[in-house]
């Protein structure tokens, strides 16, 4: 239950924060930055963060059914769980927002690709600190 939990609280933020990012370097809007763009930043983060929750949760909520179905196999370590977790939020977040945009290449694969893999990877080590606890 705890896995759970860690996944849903982390993963959505962090998700939504990643998100916000790569949109915002796509766009090139980090082009010339000062205190003053960081600071807009911060404030979408915070003005939008009930939707990043909102459509966030569920994904957030199937990797850690993912990583929970994958802590039972006795095969597999706490370390390449974390990366099977990571590689399929990869792909997971790189499917559906990937086509997002006119551009595409390297870059936007990469972006959007570690707006999955972050957070899952991240949600992933500390549920297993805090299951280990």
């Amino acid at each position: 239950m705890k896995r759970y939990v860690v996944f849903a609280l982390l993963g959505p933020f962090l998700g939504g924060f990643l998100l916000l990012i790569a949109t915002t370097v796509m766009s090139g809007y980090w082009t010339e930055t000062n205190i003053g763009e960081v600071e807009k930043i911060f404030v979408v983060l915070f003005s939008t963060l009930q939707y990043t929750y909102l459509f966030g949760i569920l994904p957030a909520l199937a990797m850690a059914a993912i990583d929970d179905i994958l802590c039972h196999v006795k095969r597999i370590g706490p370390m390449l769980r974390m990366l099977i977790v990571g590689a399929i939020a990869f792909i997971a977040a790189e499917l559906l927002y990937g086509g997002r945009g006119s551009d595409s290449g390297a870059l936007q694969f990469v972006l959007y690709g570690l707006v999955g893999l972050v957070p899952a990877m991240l949600s992933s080590w500390l549920a297993q600190e805090k299951v280990a606890a």
